[in-house]
């Protein structure tokens, strides 16, 4: 039997909504996820598997081939039961209800909503390992076309978008003083747990600058760290983190245009707009750059062609011209909780740090080259071995 935990059928209250990050704000644990999620990506999966939803049902294909993603994956590996709309009842999406009610028939393969003045019917499929493993080994033979695509989609726009990166970024006056400082900008992308408790011991030595873009305040916020400047569109970070203290710079359009400046103000909380181009988490590593940071570490960010495409972008036209400008002073740190080794402390390499290092100290004390260069090394070295 595909679900041998129910019997004919799995009913609950559901909750919906289109944009899944949106869902995991409100859903409650036990509800039923509808979202309309196409290629349902690796935060979204952690998020739903988090929030320990009963089922997902949604309107769009949760893994379509195209390319290869592991979300789905992670949801059905944690056995929560979930259902791809069929193409002919994925336009009743609009008219179910907000929340109400939901009966999955799991032997005749329809979802019934609660709604007046009836009930309306759609047609499902479940998904199982077995069709992802499938749909896994066609992306992967597709991945030469998708990368190809997705660097020709990048280099056209990077010529565009070239002298918009090359001319200074439009920076309000800011409380929070960065110029000499290092910066951790955090984005809560694959793996951002991991890697932020593996610079933890770095945070407290250093005291960098936290900048959380949107849901990275919230990812700081759940290792008891404060950030200092919360900087994004404002839709997918929780109000306990806006209502932080911490210094709220809103990404807006280059025009000025800044939707999420309402939500901020609906909070009686007050906010600054940063017009620019580009990723919010590109404007906040430019932010640092622009404001003269010793060291920008970034962690959580997007860096290749899967981490864009799950965000629905065709290419990272901007992400690549930030990274040329600010790349004397980049240090990424996602993944880096991979290079941890249990064995291994790097307090225990003190002593020999130190005897190696002594002559470089004595030139260092000439050349201020030098002590940055030895800034970057003791950061990437405490990053391996803390």
């Amino acid at each position: 039997m595909l679900f041998p935990k129910y019997n004919k059928s799995i009913k609950g209250n559901y909750l919906i909504d289109k944009k899944t990050k949106h869902l995991l704000r409100r859903i409650r644990t036990n509800q039923i996820a509808v979202i309309h999620h196409t290629d349902i990506d690796e935060i979204a999966a952690q998020g739903l598997i988090e929030k320990k939803v009963k089922a997902i049902i949604n309107f769009s294909p949760s893994f379509t081939g195209s390319y290869p993603t592991l979300g789905l994956k992670k949801i059905l590996d944690r056995k929560i039961p979930v259902f791809d709309v069929k193409n002919q009842t994925t336009h009743l999406f609009p008219k179910i209800p907000d929340q109400n009610k939901v009966e999955i028939d799991i032997v005749n393969n329809i979802a019934y909503f609660e709604s007046l003045p009836e009930r309306i019917m759609v047609e499902i499929e479940p998904c199982t390992i077995e069709k992802w493993e499938d749909l896994f080994k066609k992306a992967r033979q597709n991945l030469e076309n998708e990368l190809g695509r997705f660097i020709n989609n990048t280099l056209e726009h990077a010529l565009k978008e070239k002298d918009f990166f090359l001319k200074p970024l439009k920076i309000p006056l800011l409380k929070t003083q960065i110029k000499g400082k290092h910066v951790v900008v955090v984005v809560r992308g694959t793996d951002y747990r991991e890697d932020l408790s593996a610079i933890k011991s770095y945070i407290e030595d250093i005291k960098p600058v936290l900048i959380g873009v949107d849901g990275g305040a919230d990812a700081l916020l759940e290792y008891g760290l404060i950030p200092d400047i919360i900087l994004g569109d404002m839709d997918s970070v929780s109000d306990q983190a806006l209502r932080s203290g911490a210094e709220i710079l809103v990404h807006a359009y280059p025009n000025g245009y800044a939707p999420g400046l309402k939500r901020i103000y609906d909070l009686g909380l007050e906010a600054k707009i940063i017009p620019s181009k580009g990723t919010s988490e590109d404007v906040a590593m430019l932010l640092a750059y622009e404001k003269q940071a010793e060291i920008i570490v970034a962690l959580g960010t997007h860096s290749h062609m899967v981490d864009f495409l799950e965000k629905g972008r065709k290419g990272m036209a901007s992400t690549i011209l930030v990274r040329m400008k600010i790349g004397n002073k980049l240090v990424d740190a996602k993944g880096v909780s991979k290079l941890y080794h249990p064995q291994v402390h790097w307090k225990s390499l003190s002593f020999i740090g130190l005897a190696a290092t002594t002559p470089i100290l004595a030139i260092s004390m000439i050349n201020h080259d030098m002590v940055r260069l030895l800034q970057m090394m003791w950061i990437n070295i405490k990053m391996i071995f803390m």
